[in-house]
């Protein structure tokens, strides 16, 4: 004899197997985690001033290893991350809505934080460039859409901070376009302007010397 099992009992049997087959996906597509931030003076690239209480720090993400926290290869597409910390160590906010950042290579190159749109062209278009160039520049053609997460990731990972709290920490990644550039880091800086107090007074410059987040070996 059979046995009649009632419209709610199926449809809730429906929805826990439905259930179970998206775990896995989803378990397989782990979301983009942001390092956790130091205080910018413990980087070994950074320039504190202590008089002011303000620390910045830059930690490339130039191997694979390090670069492994994303699902994007930026350096097979000629990008550059770099770890940006601001620490605060003063009892008033500073303003870095202002802020500009460019890392100086001399007689090579002076380069700026390219934009997500910058990646997203690079990545849907491997012959298109960020930056014109009257060399041309071999390029690796991989071709592929941007998913979802890929572009969640470049979102969530980029630095965004307008202001930094008293006795804290923003921090976040800036993407440089390094392609053709030989050894981007070595004897480079990166400068800092337009940082302000709580009073509007800019802060000065701030410079850190990239060779110090290099091995002996890499500043050659």
């Amino acid at each position: 004899m059979f046995r009649v099992i009632p419209r709610s009992v199926l449809s809730s049997i429906f929805v826990t197997a439905c259930a179970a087959a998206v775990v896995p996906k989803a378990a397989a597509a782990k979301n983009f985690e942001k390092p956790v931030a130091h205080p910018a003076k413990t980087y070994p690239a950074h320039d504190d001033h202590e008089d002011e209480k303000v620390a910045f720090a830059a930690d490339p993400y130039d191997n694979a290893e390090k670069a492994k926290i994303f699902s994007v290869n930026f350096a097979e597409h000629g990008f550059l991350p770099v770890f940006f910390v601001v620490t605060n160590e003063g009892d008033q906010p500073i303003s870095i809505a202002n802020m500009a950042i460019t890392l100086i290579k001399p007689r090579t190159a002076k380069l700026t934080p390219v934009s997500s749109e910058d990646i997203y062209r690079r990545l849907t278009n491997p012959q298109g460039g960020t930056r014109p160039s009257s060399i041309p520049i071999p390029r690796k053609n991989v071709k592929g859409a941007i998913t979802q997460r890929e572009r969640d990731e470049i979102e969530s990972s980029q630095f965004a901070a307008k202001a930094v709290e008293p006795h804290s920490s923003q921090s976040g990644f800036l993407f440089f376009d390094v392609e053709g550039v030989s050894s981007p880091l070595a004897g480079a800086n990166i400068n800092i302007t337009g940082i302000d107090d709580a009073k509007g007074n800019e802060l000065m410059f701030f410079e850190i010397p990239m060779d110090n987040s290099l091995t002996p070996a890499a500043k050659q």
